[in-house]
């Protein structure tokens, strides 16, 4: 069990298996340091003390029965587990297979999430001449239950590795593998890098993106109460740069070199260090801040609901002249409570959406409410879209999205379902630019905060008349009602200007259409053109999407994995493929025109060189 704190007090061990297996043996060798001449059918709790192993943790272990008259006992046992042993008998082939067969199985069934050790009793009895490899046999096995943490072989009666046998069932509790690497992949998880590269950046207190030999030892000295001598340092530097010649530059330890080494300990088995890191800066087990990290007062009364309520809010900025929040773009654009609270999610968001607005105000406001650092280190400055698009990749954690469509063709519903705001069916036309943001979890891992913009029907060409109007978009969404043909036309109509809009000022972004209101019977006439209009100008097809049924959180994702992928879906008309083509010919044309342009020079020159000999020569 875990004290509240985070830090367990505990760890309680089933073993379970055959009958025969060894189970009981096992436990009392361990126990005892000996070999026991007899052991009854099943063992009563067994403690071992908290200086049995240096991580000063005391284990229980319980005992099990092989009888079916005791399983619902078991089942009960194997979901309180912090940890289970499975054993199988060395001398008995048929134990090992019965481990496949139902005791993996079985612990699925019960959906116990607990590490699994598998332990082979009675190594002492194995036949020699039937010696085989043990990681040939365990291997596939693993491979197919990933909630084996490892397999050990002992002997109770020679007492060969039985200390061994519960150390690592312990050390899988306190240490886990699976929250921080994929072993399928080989890789840091993306919630162990998101919780190292926070790390990381505390450390780097000069924020130069590299940790130097000073800040190294700081970081050392802090997780692990020792500095690094300098011999040390230089060793870890050279390790990776060997490895990972990124890893280190002249000013230190890179992120990547950070994050290399953390993954190069774990595949050596050397997770306690990695954890011990991680809890330091205050990490549970599920790579969350744990609780004690977070001093939220306990006692809650049930109007509290974990959110700011508008006094609170009005309080908040009384250092400032005030309130930025009070009025539109602001005022209705994030997510509230039942009760009308603003949440977190939403607080965070309403400050990502002034920052992308009023990058002064953002700032002027975070230092009227407390913020003491240095203002030039609060705003990061990403790099242009333009770029990302080049590199096919972008570093933003925070996207805006420009909504497009004709009257009633469900936007504001579409921004509403974003905030969780309720259905309405009364409509009233949109005639100002709304916008609503949330943050989401990213199929990449980490949050990135969504910010949809509306774009009115009846502002779109006073909006498209600004040459630079499309560069801060990261993705243009067009909405149509999927039940009618005439919403469907408009919607392309906008489509096909925003993309050549795009094309002409060299600012296109990835394009997403939206086939609103996909509760109502559908217009097959405007599902078939709008598939060949998007095949056509080479984006995916429309996206179904019913704001009325509350279910669009495909749609939110498809949105947010285009603002990460900028490269990708942007449309291209026929107009923009013929310039393309032209200034291709054009380009051609030019080099031509150049090497035909140097060999006349060439040749002007070699004549005024003849005539200037023939004319000394007489």
């Amino acid at each position: 069990m875990a004290a509240k704190t985070g830090v367990r007090t505990s760890v309680r061990i089933v073993v379970a298996g055959d009958r025969g297996t060894g189970k009981s043996s096992l436990i009392a060798a361990a126990a005892t340091e000996s070999f026991p001449d007899s052991v009854p059918a099943v063992l009563p709790p067994t403690h071992l003390p908290a200086d049995f192993y240096a991580d000063g943790v005391p284990l229980t272990i319980i005992d099990s029965s092989s009888s079916t008259d005791n399983k619902s006992k078991l089942y009960e046992e194997l979901k309180r587990a912090d940890a289970v042993l499975l054993t199988y008998a060395c001398d008995q082939p048929m134990t090992l297979g019965r481990l496949t067969s139902y005791w993996l199985n079985e612990l699925r069934q019960l959906e116990v999430k607990a590490p699994v050790i598998l332990v082979g009793c009675k190594l002492d009895l194995r036949d020699e001449h039937q010696q085989v490899s043990m990681e040939d046999i365990v291997a596939p096995i693993m491979k197919q239950f990933r909630e084996i943490e490892t397999c050990i072989e002992c002997s109770a009666a020679t007492l060969l590795q039985v200390p061994e046998v519960f150390y690592y069932a312990q050390r899988a509790v306190l240490h886990p593998t699976a929250p921080l690497f994929d072993l399928e992949r080989q890789s840091l998880k993306p919630r162990c890098k998101n919780a190292l590269r926070r790390i990381f950046t505390l450390c780097d207190r000069d924020m130069d993106g590299a940790l130097s030999d000073e800040e190294l030892n700081e970081f050392q000295v802090k997780c692990f109460n020792a500095p690094l001598q300098p011999a040390e340092i230089v060793g870890v530097k050279r390790i990776v740069q060997e490895n990972l010649p990124s890893g280190v530059n002249d000013r230190g330890l890179t992120l990547p070199g950070f994050l290399f080494l953390h993954a190069l300990f774990i595949e050596k088995g050397r997770l306690e260090t990695t954890w011990a890191v991680l809890r330091k800066f205050g990490y549970d087990d599920d790579l969350n801040l744990s609780g004690d990290y977070l001093p939220v007062p306990s006692k809650q009364a049930p109007d509290q609901d974990g959110a700011l309520r508008p006094i609170e809010l009005e309080e908040l900025f009384s250092t400032a002249p005030e309130s930025p929040w009070d009025e539109p773009p602001y005022k209705d654009s994030a997510e509230k409570t039942a009760l009308g609270n603003l949440t977190l999610n939403g607080f965070l968001s309403r400050w990502a959406l002034m920052t992308i607005l009023d990058p002064p105000r953002s700032l002027a406001n975070l230092i009227y409410i407390g913020y003491g650092g240095d203002p030039a280190k609060a705003l990061h400055v990403t790099r242009r879209r333009l770029v990302d698009r080049k590199k096919q990749r972008t570093e933003r954690n925070v996207f805006q999205c420009f909504v497009f469509g004709p009257k009633k063709a469900g936007k504001s519903a579409l921004l509403n379902t974003l905030i969780r705001r309720p259905f309405s069916k009364n409509y009233s036309s949109t005639t100002e630019d709304g916008y609503v943001m949330t943050m989401l979890e990213s199929a990449q891992g980490g949050q990135k905060t969504l910010i949809l913009r509306e774009i009115p029907e009846d502002g779109v060409q006073k909006f498209l008349s600004h040459e630079e109007c499309l560069a801060g978009c990261d993705v243009a969404v067009f909405v149509y009602d999927s039940s009618n043909e005439d919403s469907w036309n408009r919607s392309r109509e906008l489509l096909v200007e925003v993309a050549r809009k795009g094309e002409v000022s060299g600012f296109g972004v990835p394009c997403i259409v939206i086939a609103a209101k996909d509760d109502l019977d559908t217009s097959p006439l405007a599902v078939q053109d709008s598939v060949r209009v998007c095949q056509g100008l080479g984006i995916e097809a429309p996206i179904p999407a019913s704001s009325k049924s509350g279910d669009s959180s495909n749609v939110f994702n498809k949105i947010l994995s285009a603002a990460e992928h900028p490269h990708a879906n942007i449309p291209e008309t026929e107009r923009g493929r013929n310039r393309k083509r032209y200034h291709k010919l054009f380009n051609r044309s030019l080099i031509f025109v150049s090497v035909g342009a140097a060999v006349g020079v060439i040749g002007l020159a070699a004549f005024r060189a003849y005539a200037a000999r023939k004319n000394t020569s007489n």
